[in-house]
């Protein structure tokens, strides 16, 4: 046998290539990165803390009638409506601001994938907070019971849906504007104050009204804990969702996916 034929065949199996990391554990990854931080972890518990003084102000201040599991559960979500886009700006602003973009992307260089983690993750806590204001109204609702208070546990499937969706809708929108501009004051800034002006415009401005009944969303977003949609607040919501969440998302994931590291 000669040293040539000692060599490795030119046809021998290529060298293993370590397989990508599972979505469902960069998912857990950013999960992780929105309770971890001290700022996604003290706004975790201030929705907390506000979802039980909506509860609180129901109970003491609020007629037998009204203090109901509809009541208590619909009333829950503002708290979480406000604050939890709030974590879906620091969660796509995090890389950024902090400077850990050349790690994030050095360990896994598909940015698209990091990109749907976030996303997943926001769904993710989104779902948790609706579910955990169910469980205070709960809470609640028996308390009051006890109290004299109404107690009825009747609530729509569709409501309950439509909380659900609220709360996703509103920290997509708050991941859509963190992506779209990258830097976390003038996304918070951006999300509360935009969708506001726009309000206020269609609200006094009459040749404006028509307009804003599709395109704030503000307004849109307001009857789904209230009651069921019909079909025309179904396409308005549509739209005004497509204008605030969908467009400026596109836009953020696409500069997300081409802006370079420094």
């Amino acid at each position: 046998m000669t040293a040539l034929d000692t060599r490795p065949s030119l046809d021998a199996a290529p060298a293993h290539r370590s397989a990508p990391v599972p979505i469902g554990r960069l998912t857990g990854v950013e999960l992780r990165k929105l309770s971890d931080t001290r700022a996604g972890m003290w706004l975790l518990i201030v929705i907390a803390l506000a979802s039980v003084a909506t509860g609180l102000i129901l109970l003491f201040a609020s007629s037998d009638a009204d203090q109901t599991f509809q009541q208590f559960a619909t009333f829950a979500q503002l708290p979480a409506g406000i604050l939890l886009p709030v974590l879906g700006i620091l969660s796509m602003t995090g890389e950024w601001s902090q400077r850990t973009a050349l790690t994030t992307f050095t360990l896994v260089p598909q940015r698209g994938r990091v990109l749907t983690a976030k996303l997943l993750a926001n769904v993710v806590i989104a779902l948790v907070a609706a579910a955990t204001t169910f469980v205070f109204a709960a809470a609640f609702n028996l308390i009051a019971t006890g109290m004299g208070g109404d107690g009825s546990w009747s609530i729509g499937w569709q409501l309950v849906a439509q909380c659900v969706l609220l709360q996703v809708l509103f920290v997509l929108m708050g991941a859509a504007f963190g992506g779209l501009l990258m830097n976390t004051p003038l996304a918070i800034v951006g999300f509360f104050a935009l969708p506001m002006v726009w309000t206020i415009l269609g609200a006094a401005i009459s040749s404006l009204q028509k307009a804003a009944s599709w395109l704030d969303i503000n307004t849109t977003t307001g009857p789904l804990a209230e009651h069921a949609l019909t079909s025309g607040e179904w396409a308005k919501l549509g739209v005004s969702a497509a204008v605030w969440v969908v467009v400026p998302l596109v836009a953020g994931a696409v500069r997300m996916l081409r802006r370079e590291v420094s």
